[in-house]
């Protein structure tokens, strides 16, 4: 079983080595012809490896928890934490959620082991969606990028945190169970008992962590990479040209916020510079669908759960999103 387990870590270790140089080689393929192609080549490179690098350390912290939640935290801890009733268990994910800074893509290994764990769906997806949303980092990037305005900050936070439990109790409604992929066999250490030593304990937690990391690492690097062509390849002067009424404009930069994939501490400063071009409402928008749902985000969960679930999840929170600004829109601004 150990040759076995050291084996899978080889296997996985390879796969994930050999795509991100296969990514690269497609990147940088025929350099002396790079300027017959423009600059275009190299700007995917560009946006690729920034995407990256700035998801990569989000991504190793959500592992570390991961494996944390996974040696350190039993079955027996969740149903004592996690209320029976569906709206106060909602209530309290999201609430959970909004103190914890996480990032989009990191925090996708973090709900996976919940799930496993016992949490139910509908909770996990609270806590996932307002983790990388409304906690406090973001809040605070949020008031400077718009210089120090706290209305902007304060409706990120309210309106999200409004969205998250609305789209969390409709996932309560419609779905039961794990909603994990027939395929999918989360990797499972046994739990160490009580006598184990604390050691121990933390070197299977760090075991787990790897585990994780070359199971989600692969789909990171497919979204980044996705996420990089979209950007590189559509204009998004079309975008903005489509944009002109509110209700389009609302879903062009909901639509930009799903394409360029940027990390929830930092996209309040893309933000911000669409104010001139924007509306309020739809740059609200943007900063409330993005942290949820963004290009990158999609492909990891795409990995996890089903394809039907990932997709009505993806409908139910780009309508809700949509439905609440567009109200807002009309009665606030």
């Amino acid at each position: 079983m150990e040759r076995l387990h050291f084996s899978k870590y080889v296997l996985n270790f390879w796969l994930l080595f050999i795509l991100f140089l296969g990514m690269l080689q497609l990147l940088l393929f025929n350099v002396s012809a790079l300027n017959d192609l423009s600059s275009s080549l190299l700007n995917l490179n560009t946006i690729f490896l920034s995407i990256l690098i700035e998801a990569l350390p989000f991504v190793l912290i959500g592992i570390l928890i991961a494996g944390f939640i996974q040696i350190f935290i039993t079955e027996e801890h969740i149903q004592r934490w996690i209320p029976r009733n569906p709206v106060m268990a909602v209530i309290m994910s999201c609430l959970v959620g909004a103190l914890f800074p996480a990032c989009e893509c990191g925090i996708v290994p973090i709900v996976r082991r919940l799930i496993v764990k016992g949490v139910p769906i509908h909770a996990a997806i609270g806590f996932m969606l307002t983790g990388p949303l409304i906690n406090p980092v973001v809040i605070l990037s949020t008031y400077m990028a718009f210089g120090n305005d706290l209305r902007i900050a304060s409706l990120r936070m309210l309106v999200g945190f409004v969205i998250a439990i609305v789209v969390a109790l409709l996932i309560s409604l419609f779905f039961k169970g794990s909603q994990f992929k027939s395929s999918l066999q989360p990797y499972s250490l046994t739990i160490p008992s009580q006598q184990t030593s604390f050691f121990t304990k933390l070197l299977n937690m760090v075991k787990h962590a790897i585990d994780e990391f070359f199971d989600m690492g692969k789909y990171l690097i497919i979204g980044a990479f996705l996420a990089a062509f979209v950007q590189t390849y559509i204009s998004t002067k079309t975008l903005v040209a489509i944009g002109e009424g509110e209700p389009s404009s609302i879903l062009v930069m909901m639509g930009l916020a799903f394409i360029l994939s940027l990390c929830s501490e930092a996209d309040a400063f893309i933000g911000a510079s669409f104010s001139a071009i924007f509306s309020t409402p739809s740059i609200l928008a943007f900063l409330i669908f993005g942290p949820m749902i963004d290009l990158k985000n999609t492909i990891m969960l795409m990995s996890v759960f089903r394809l039907k679930f990932v997709f009505w999840f993806i409908a139910l929170v780009a309508t809700v999103v949509y439905i609440s600004i567009w109200i807002l829109s009309a009665y606030l601004f």
